[in-house]
């Protein structure tokens, strides 16, 4: 279980290490960097700052993975992180940020999430597992991603927007409000379509939740009601269910607004 690092690397003396990693050609890993087993790192990557890359972890081609987020405010001095989760695949081109001190100082991403080529999550973003962000796909600071969110590629997420759990947004869609969970969205700027069935279909969502599902969101966005007095109403009749739990809670917490 030895590592391979191509003579043609450079790996910083505080850069540590874990078992079985391969480090392909011209790729610079520097800083306060840790990477976990199994990690593969391709050719002409930079992986530096106070960065921390899990287990089972693969970076194609041209990344660059923790260099400085992208916020005037940021000075040179700040001690800001990434911290990142297992098995999560960047492919080429991707940039991912550490935090900033004023969100936090920590960019967090879990495990098993896909980052297609040429996406970008900026600083103090939270990402969750098994997500998957198509090629191109711009997340701004400060952006929560749930577990098993899909973002279409050449869309855009606005700073402090959520994405919520299972939901799919459409390709080259405006992101600048909340996602509701199990919702899919789209256009510009993004709209609440419906339901993301395939992705309920593909989770096993029992049928009894989708329908309930279906009818929470038939009130909470299209019986005319105001916000309140749908959430009240959807808390009277449907409220046993931790799914539509889920969605009342996260329409409350909502501070920019649902899409």
């Amino acid at each position: 279980m030895s590592n391979i690092i191509h003579k043609t690397a450079i790996v910083g003396q505080q850069v540590k290490l874990g078992k079985n990693v391969t480090i392909g050609p011209y790729s610079v890993i520097d800083g306060q960097v840790c990477l976990g087993d199994d990690v593969t790192i391709g050719a002409h990557c930079v992986v530096e700052g106070h960065t921390t890359i899990g287990n089972g972890c693969q970076i194609f081609t041209g990344a660059v993975i923790g260099s400085p987020p992208q916020d005037r405010k940021h000075q040179k001095t700040d001690k800001v992180f990434l911290n990142i989760g297992n098995s999560n695949v960047f492919r080429e081109y991707v940039t991912v940020n550490p935090g900033t001190i004023e969100g936090g100082g920590e960019t967090r991403i879990g495990n098993n999430n896909l980052f297609m080529a040429s996406s970008h999550v900026a600083h103090d973003c939270v990402i969750g597992d098994d997500c998957v962000l198509a090629n191109y796909v711009g997340l701004s600071g400060h952006v929560t991603i749930e577990d098993r969110a899909v973002i279409g590629g050449l869309s855009g997420v606005h700073q402090y927007a959520r994405v919520g759990y299972l939901s799919m947004i459409g390709g080259c869609s405006k992101v600048n409000q909340d996602v509701p969970p199990f919702s899919l969205v789209d256009g510009n700027p993004a709209t609440l379509r419906g339901l993301n069935i395939v992705g309920l279909k593909r989770a096993e969502i029992p049928s009894a939740v989708q329908r309930s599902l279906h009818h929470a969101f038939k009130i909470l966005f299209n019986s005319g009601l105001n916000r309140s007095n749908a959430v009240i109403q959807v808390k009277d009749h449907l409220n046993g269910m931790p799914e539509i739990h889920r969605v009342i809670e996260f329409i409350q917490i909502s501070k920019r607004g649902i899409c």
